[in-house]
């Protein structure tokens, strides 16, 4: 069990969250503040009645102002992060201490020697690395960040060589722990991180990058800064094998966004292919990704297999039922699995890309989704905002809709009123990008002319919520004003005379005349 008290700072608060423990007998496995006003605290898990009956002596306590059950401590997830990282990171790291003795080593390095783990830590680095002498380097007077050629099982490798540090402030020190790339005074030394870089995978990312240069985010339209910050996240995602989780709500753009960032990587030469995990039954998106053997010996390979060293799309990850996501787990620690129905062991090397619209935290504290695949899978995350937050790539996306269906639907491209377009930058779209296509979809394959109005689009009825909050802008006035126009420019197309309209309204012609001719609304539109 653990728990989030919001609480001010004030002396003698963290003695009474702590008694509260000890007058039920309850032993803490740990505490950790984050900052003066957030204390986080792990014990074991208790019954709901117990623990409703903690939480509540606990809001008792003057000065705390909220208390919450979390999935993880702050220490945890970091850890987790730490450890995802120095698993998925292709190149070659060691940590030694002050002597040169191996505290750390990742996959990949254990994998370049084929030795274990326990084989490796605790010998000096000198065994296994040629080319630099770590002690000599650590006993200069200024210690700085080295980068120079080494050598590891006779293969060169580009080595960086960083200074590893605690901070001399005994405070700071207590706090957290800081990796120094700069110059160092010798009594702040604790080690160094030796990071060996392949010196053919650079040159093949150099080339990569020269040639390509991230054009398959060319396609995706981003006017507004928040597309444009998103992109450039993207790109410097995309390079990395790390899982990348990416949310949004639905129709936002999630799936085209995995795909770009596939495209932009090393494996784009290889296959891209995804599963929607809410909308297939548990046995067959068992047999989907993982592949089967039937009775007869036939072997069906699963997407897991087709994708091998390329990428690999997993929609709603949030829905992967508890079987499948124990199974997905093993694969991301050991990049193996097994088919259904099969006993021989499957290696692959994939990236893979999840997205998500729902909560997974909360989704771990009600027990449905695994706290340790959660770990490895955000690692590296990203929010595509929805298309109301973003109002200024409307428009460039109406343009590119209506310019691909026209072709498909051997059409003019039809022009867009004003009144369109004032229309669709004024809608919520719940749906997002999906439904702007769907709605521009149905418009145009239903429109006779060549002018685009608001009546020939397929909306929900509208309503004071279907709009958003800039709507209701500015003064009483201001605001009827805009919504007066909006309901005439909504109306006239479909009572296209100032008699009509006049009519419907209940209002007499000369005042519909004024205010068409005050708003500038006009049949053209």
């Amino acid at each position: 069990m653990r728990l989030e008290l919001v609480c001010e700072d004030r002396v003698g608060i963290s003695r009474e969250i702590l008694d509260c423990f000890l007058a039920r007998d309850i032993n803490l496995s740990a505490i950790e503040i984050q900052q003066p006003d957030r204390v986080f605290i792990k014990s074991p898990d208790l019954e709901f009645s117990a623990l409703q009956a903690l939480m509540t002596s606990l809001r008792r306590i003057s000065g705390v102002c909220d208390v919450k059950t979390v999935g993880y401590l702050p220490s945890e997830l970091e850890h987790q992060e730490i450890q995802t990282l120095m698993t998925n990171l292709p190149d070659i790291v060691f940590s030694v201490d002050v002597k040169g003795v191996v505290s750390l080593v990742n996959t990949p390095a254990l994998t370049a020697l084929g030795l274990s783990e326990s084989q490796v830590k605790g010998q000096c680095i000198s065994h296994f690395v040629k080319g630099f002498s770590i002690s000599k380097w650590l006993e200069a007077d200024e210690v700085c960040a080295q980068t120079q050629k080494l050598t590891l099982l006779d293969e060169d490798f580009l080595g960086d060589i960083l200074p590893l540090s605690i901070s001399s402030d005994v405070t700071q020190a207590a706090q957290s722990t800081t990796l120094a790339a700069v110059a160092v005074s010798p009594n702040e030394l604790v080690g160094a991180v030796i990071i060996l870089k392949s010196v053919d995978r650079i040159g093949k990312q150099f080339n990569f990058l020269r040639t390509f240069q991230f054009a398959a985010f060319d396609e995706i339209h981003a006017k507004s800064d928040k597309m444009h910050a998103l992109i450039n996240t993207a790109k410097k995602l995309a390079m990395l094998d790390a899982p990348l989780m990416i949310l949004g709500e639905t129709g936002a753009g999630k799936e085209l966004i995995a795909k770009a960032c596939h495209q932009a990587s090393g494996r784009s030469q290889n296959q891209f292919l995804a599963l929607n995990c809410a909308a297939v039954p548990d046995a067959v998106a068992e047999s989907e990704l993982f592949g089967v053997v039937t009775d007869d010996g036939e072997t069906k390979r699963g997407i897991f297999e087709l994708a091998n060293e390329g990428s690999v799309l997993l929609d709603e990850i949030g829905d992967m039922s508890p079987y499948l996501q124990t199974k997905f787990l093993r694969l991301l620690e050991t990049g193996c699995f097994r088919r259904v129905g099969d006993e021989q062991e499957v290696r692959v090397d994939v990236r893979i890309f999840c997205t998500t619209q729902n909560d997974l935290g909360k989704l771990i504290s009600e027990g449905k989704f695994r706290q340790d695949l959660y770990y490895r899978l955000n690692v590296l995350s990203m929010t595509v905002p929805a298309l109301r937050e973003r109002k200024e790539d409307i428009i460039p996306l109406c343009h590119s809709f209506c310019t691909v269906f026209s072709h498909e639907l051997q059409r003019t491209k039809p022009q867009l009123s004003r009144n369109v377009l004032e229309l669709l930058q004024s809608y919520s779209w719940p749906g997002n990008v999906r439904e702007l296509r769907n709605v521009l979809y149905h418009a145009l394959t239903l429109l006779e002319g060549d002018v685009l109005n608001p009546c020939d689009l397929n909306l929900p009825n509208t309503t004071t919520e279907t709009y958003d909050e800039a709507l209701f802008d500015g003064s009483l006035d201001e605001a009827c004003k805009r919504f007066e126009k909006l309901l005439l420019q909504r109306l006239y197309p479909s009572y296209p005379s100032t008699r009509q309209l006049a009519k419907r309204l209940g209002v007499s012609h000369t005042a519909i005349a004024n205010k068409l001719r005050d708003y500038q609304i006009s049949k053209k539109q």
